[in-house]
């Protein structure tokens, strides 16, 4: 089989990962009968297909998901949850960086709007899109801490105008100073148009407007976060209590 000065020859070309399956293959006899061609392309195939679940996992490492296991499949579909499988799927497969519009996830708390939002970022991870989760208390917090640093408070403004899909949960679930407003501002420009955000609140449009400082800056931001925007009314069914109740009734529940 290979050496180690073939592996450094791999190394050189970018190609130990392909080496690496076409050992394992031509260890493996049921591959006697291969040509050497057709083992070769199953390797590469084999060698891409690592590579690309490598950075799937880069991705939903970085866009710092607070449910990092949370599936699109695993959602439950409970009447009166306004959530169908089939609306589902399309967002599991919608091609962001094609669509800029906006997704607004509404309802009350405990909902599982945080899940959700979860499980459709981790999905455009999958298609290999770009995606930043935070809350909007947390990002608040951020670009004012930031603001100390003239080029990373610059740098933070850029990331989050240029990533592919930029997640706000929390929105406005507590108020933010007319500081950190403005900056959500220049994002939302930055953004409008060109790349989606996603929105999750336990409040809509009209209370948002409300609660932003500044009157024409709120509606500026309101207007290019809803005018153009997908809802998804989540209802009022409480999954929260929902699964606390369903651990209890497990036999090997205590308390």
């Amino acid at each position: 089989m290979f050496t180690s000065a073939d592996y450094e020859k791999f190394r050189t070309l970018r190609m130990t990962q392909v080496a690496l399956q076409l050992e394992g293959l031509l260890k493996d006899d049921g591959n006697d009968s291969r040509t050497p061609e057709d083992l070769f392309l199953t390797a590469v195939d084999e060698a891409l297909e690592i590579r690309r679940a490598n950075r799937i996992d880069k991705l939903i490492g970085k866009a710092r998901f607070p449910i990092p296991h949370a599936s699109i499949e695993e959602i439950r579909y409970l009447p009166g949850r306004g959530v169908t499988s089939v609306r589902m799927q399309r967002y599991a497969a919608h091609d962001w960086g094609a669509d800029p519009t906006n997704l607004l996830l509404i309802s009350p708390t405990g909902a599982g709007k945080t899940y959700i939002a979860c499980a459709i970022g981790i999905a455009a991870c999958h298609a290999e899109h770009t995606v930043h989760y935070t809350r909007m208390d947390e990002l608040a917090r951020e670009l004012v801490i930031s603001r100390g640093d003239r080029i990373a408070h610059q740098n933070l403004l850029n990331k989050l105008s240029e990533v592919g899909l930029l997640i706000l949960d929390d929105f406005l679930t507590i108020g933010i100073d007319e500081t950190a407003a403005n900056d959500l501002f220049t994002i939302l420009v930055n953004r409008d148009q060109r790349l989606p955000t996603m929105i999750a609140s336990q409040s809509g449009p009209r209370y948002w407007i409300e609660s932003l400082p500044e009157k024409v800056a709120a509606d500026s931001i309101v207007n290019r976060l809803a005018s153009r925007a997908r809802t998804i009314n989540l209802g009022d069914v409480d999954m929260r209590r929902l699964h606390a109740e369903e651990a209890r009734a497990t036999k090997d529940h205590w308390e």
